[in-house]
């Protein structure tokens, strides 16, 4: 039989169409193979976020509430004019003291998912909402201090020149005394 003619009957050709049949089967496959390195770019992406988020939380934020609630925080109430000042800037306190507690309680639910994906394991219950709050929330608490509490606390400890070199020499051997304690351990 020529495949030429045609007069030929198509139940001639049967033993090809399952041919024709794998090639679509194949092709398609080779279709959604070809979607993995774009696939693959934005997971490269996800671990390497993960991973900056964890270190930059644990190293960076943990400690600004830290110098915040052991240097900065003392100072300005030590030198606020007792009265209404001081009282309100007791409560300014108070909320950014809480506000780190709740930041810091959001984290806590969020890190070990990110440690999950950091290490390129996929984790489904990462919520998107639940990072939403999270940066919502410390995008609020910055800008409280920003625009209220610390022109108020410059204002308060630049009424005392010696407050302000106290504060500063505070902060800078806390974090020479950090930055050596992380040389000794190599990192």
């Amino acid at each position: 039989m020529s495949h030429s003619n045609p007069d030929v009957e198509l139940d001639d050709t049967k033993p090809l169409n399952s041919f024709v049949d794998c090639h679509a089967g194949i092709i398609s496959h080779l279709h959604s193979f070809g979607e993995l390195a774009a696939l693959l770019e934005p997971a490269a992406r996800a671990r390497q976020i993960a991973t900056e988020t964890l270190e930059f939380f644990r190293s960076a934020v943990f400690s600004h509430h830290k110098d915040e609630e052991k240097e900065l925080f003392p100072t300005v109430l030590a030198k606020a004019r007792p009265g209404e000042e001081k009282a309100r800037m007791q409560r300014y306190v108070d909320q950014l003291v809480a506000e780190h507690r709740q930041i810091e309680a959001m984290w806590r639910k969020l890190e070990p998912h990110l440690e999950k994906i950091a290490k390129g394991q996929p984790d489904a219950k990462l919520v998107s909402d639940d990072i939403t709050v999270l940066v919502k929330s410390y995008q609020a608490h910055a800008a409280l201090e920003e625009n209220e509490f610390l022109p108020l606390s410059s204002q308060i400890l630049g009424r005392d020149n010696a407050g302000m070199a106290e504060l500063g020499l505070s902060l800078h051997i806390r974090h020479a005394v950090r930055a050596a304690r992380r040389g000794l351990r190599g990192s």
